[in-house]
C-alpha cells in the first residue's frame, strides 16, 4: 500500500485515501468530508479501478479545493492553464506549469508558511508549452504548503486587457489523488488540475481605491468599539497557529493587539485599561513600557499586582 491508494475498511463501510504511512503497520486515511483516521494495514483492502467503476454508483461530490480534470483522456484540445505533478519515480514528482492556451502566460508561484511566503517560480511560459517549477516528494504530501498562483495572459495584438488572476490552493488528498490522467501537452500520466477556470480576478477598481483612498476612508466616522477593561496578550489567545510563528512574529502580533486596544481605549474615553502580558523573559513587557513612555495622551502606567491576575500585567491610566 502506498500514499494515494484508495482503500476500504475490512470490517466497516468507510472508504478513503491513504495520506500517511506510519511505523508499526499503521496508516492514516482520509475519508469523506476530510476526516482522517488511523487504521492498521491489516484492516484495509485496496480498491482497484475496475471494482470502483462496477460498484460505485454514488454521485461524485464537487470540491472547492481543486477543479479536477476527469481521468478520461484529457487531450491537447482542452485549452487552459494547468498545474501538473508528473511522476519521475515512485515518490519524486516534477511540478509543472502547463500553458495549453493560445496566449503567453506571465506567472508567479508562491508557497506559504504561517504569515510568510516564498517565491519558487516566476516568468513567462509560452503558449502551447510548459515549464518545470520544482519537485515534490509524494510521501511528504501532508507537509506540502499551501500555494498561490498569480498570472495574466498576454495580448500580442490590440485586444481587451486581460485581468490579473490569482488562485490560492491547499491541496486535499481526497481530491488530489483522484486527478490522475493524461496531462495536456505532456501526454504523460500525472496528477493535474486546471487553474484558470475558477480563478479569483483581481479587482482593479478596488486596488486603485486602496492605493488612492479618499479622506473618509482614512478617517472613518464610525464609532470605535470599546475594548474590554483587561486585554490578554498571551500568544495562544491571539492566534491558533502560534506554534508555527517565530518569536519576532509573535511579538509583532502581541504589540499590534496592544496598540490597537490602547488607541481604541483612548478614543472611547476609558479611564484605564489593563494589559496582561505575563512574566516570561520580560521582552513583551519591556516593549510595552517603552511604547507607553513615548506616548502622549496617558496619565501614567504601572505594573499591576500579581495577586490580581496571577501573572504579569500593566495598568494604563488614561488622561481625562
Amino acid at each position: 500500500m502506498n500514499i494515494g491508494d484508495k482503500v476500504r475498511l475490512l470490517h466497516g463501510k468507510e472508504e478513503g485515501v491513504i495520506t500517511k504511512l506510519s511505523s508499526g503497520g499503521q496508516v492514516e486515511i482520509e475519508i469523506e468530508d476530510g476526516f482522517r483516521i488511523p487504521v492498521l494495514k491489516s484492516e484495509l483492502v485496496l480498491i482497484n479501478e475496475a471494482e470502483e467503476s462496477y460498484f460505485d454508483t454514488k454521485p461524485k461530490k464537487s470540491t472547492s479545493y481543486l477543479s479536477s480534470v476527469p481521468k478520461s483522456n484529457a487531450s491537447d484540445k482542452a485549452e487552459g492553464v494547468y498545474l501538473a505533478y508528473v511522476p519521475y519515480n515512485d515518490q519524486l514528482h516534477d511540478l509543472v506549469l502547463v500553458n495549453n492556451s493560445t496566449k503567453d502566460c506571465l506567472y508567479s508561484f508562491d508557497e506559504s508558511q504561517s504569515v510568510k511566503t516564498k517565491n519558487i517560480g516566476a516568468g513567462v511560459v509560452k503558449a502551447k508549452s510548459f515549464t518545470k517549477i520544482g519537485e515534490k516528494m509524494l510521501q511528504e504530501f501532508e507537509q506540502w504548503p499551501p500555494f498561490s498562483v498569480m498570472m495574466v495572459l498576454l495580448n500580442k495584438q490590440f485586444e481587451k486587457q486581460q485581468p490579473v488572476q490569482v488562485r490560492n490552493v491547499k491541496l486535499k488528498a481526497s481530491s488530489f489523488f483522484k486527478s490522475m490522467g493524461k496531462a495536456p501537452l505532456l501526454n504523460k500520466d500525472a496528477y493535474f488540475f486546471r487553474i484558470d477556470d475558477t480563478l479569483n480576478t483581481l479587482n482593479v477598481s478596488k486596488l486603485n481605491q486602496d492605493l488612492n483612498p479618499k479622506p473618509q476612508d482614512i478617517y472613518p466616522t464610525a464609532k470605535v468599539k470599546r475594548p474590554p477593561a483587561s486585554v490578554d496578550l498571551h500568544i495562544e489567545k491571539l492566534s491558533d497557529d502560534f506554534d508555527l510563528m517565530s518569536n519576532s512574529e509573535m511579538l509583532q502580533l502581541q504589540m499590534k493587539t496592544f496598540e490597537t486596544n490602547l488607541n481604541d481605549a483612548i478614543v472611547s474615553a476609558m479611564d484605564e485599561i489593563v494589559f496582561i502580558h505575563g512574566i516570561g523573559n520580560g521582552v513583551l513587557r519591556k516593549n510595552i513600557h517603552k511604547y507607553l513612555s513615548q506616548l502622549k495622551g496617558i496619565k501614567y502606567f504601572k505594573d499591576s499586582q500579581k495577586t490580581n491576575f496571577g501573572y504579569g500585567a500593566t495598568t494604563v491610566k488614561i488622561n481625562e
